[in-house]
């Protein structure tokens, strides 16, 4: 076997600038450097072509190099998979799946590429939806630089994996903020119940308290049920809750579980934490 690990480059893609991070990694030590560009605007006739165009001008030439891609919540459409016993096997999964986003979102699921979270009959998933011209768009430029693309996660769903143990064993409500962006998801017991992912317009802080107070009429909370919010906004420091709301953020990230190095930053020059 050999001594050293392959080199690799993660990146995150949003419709407002590119973050790539290259690690080094090696035996004993991982070292990593990142790099911020803003897209730029260009007519390229896609919700992604301004940042694809930006990771190309980004990307260095590098024979079997793997990359790593996360998407912004921008590019992705997610759906509540809910509980359903009968389901025995991962096609009727993916066509069950297919069925409550097409009641969703209509026939353009047709074009999309569908993945679903782990499934469990008694709580549940959610699916994610990315274009399928997208995908070939990244794996042609993972192509095109002699890169491997090793794999395109969605950024909601990569935050809810690393820090989900967390969570209240109860009702727990998780919220995601990024430039342009809310998703907030509530959980009670483990089992998925709602999934949101809108635009912010302006105050991230209100649209997040309005969210949380519309959806909280949705899912009436049991009695004593503490208002907390798990939290995780890295381009948003400090964002917390006005007093008197009857909501607690808990914000997620620190030195005991720092977040991955792809993950977007508010502070440009702050150093990435090599990811496990």
């Amino acid at each position: 076997m050999s001594l050293l690990r392959r080199n690799r480059i993660s990146a995150f893609l949003s419709p407002h600038r590119v973050e790539l991070v290259r690690l080094q990694r090696h035996v004993k030590s991982g070292q990593s450097e990142r790099q911020v560009a803003a897209c730029e605007r260009a007519d390229e006739g896609t919700a992604w072509g301004a940042a694809l165009a930006q990771l190309k001008r980004m990307l260095p030439t590098g024979t079997g190099t793997e990359i790593h891609i996360l998407l912004s919540n921008h590019f992705v459409r997610y759906a509540v998979i809910p509980p359903q016993s009968k389901i025995e096997t991962p096609v009727e999964l993916q066509a069950y799946a297919a069925f409550q986003m097409r009641e969703i979102y209509g026939e353009r699921t047709g074009g999309w590429e569908l993945t679903t979270s782990s499934w469990d009959p008694a709580t549940g998933a959610v699916c994610a939806a990315i274009e399928h011209g997208f995908l070939q768009d990244l794996e042609e430029l993972a192509a095109s630089q002699r890169m491997k693309l090793k794999y395109v996660e969605p950024y909601f769903t990569s935050v809810f994996d690393h820090w989900h143990d967390r969570f209240d064993k109860g009702r727990a409500w998780f919220a995601l903020v990024e430039t342009g962006r809310l998703c907030l998801a509530l959980l009670e017991g483990g089992a998925w119940l709602r999934i949101l992912n809108q635009r912010v317009l302006d105050d991230v802080k209100e649209e997040l308290l309005v969210a949380l107070e519309r959806e909280a009429l949705l899912f009436s909370a049991p009695a004593g049920t503490s208002g907390q919010v798990y939290l995780f906004a890295p381009e948003h420091p400090g964002l917390t809750l006005p007093e008197g709301s009857g909501w607690q953020v808990v914000p997620l990230g620190d030195k005991t579980r720092p977040a991955p190095a792809p993950y977007p930053f508010n502070n440009m020059t702050q150093t990435a934490t090599p990811d496990a």
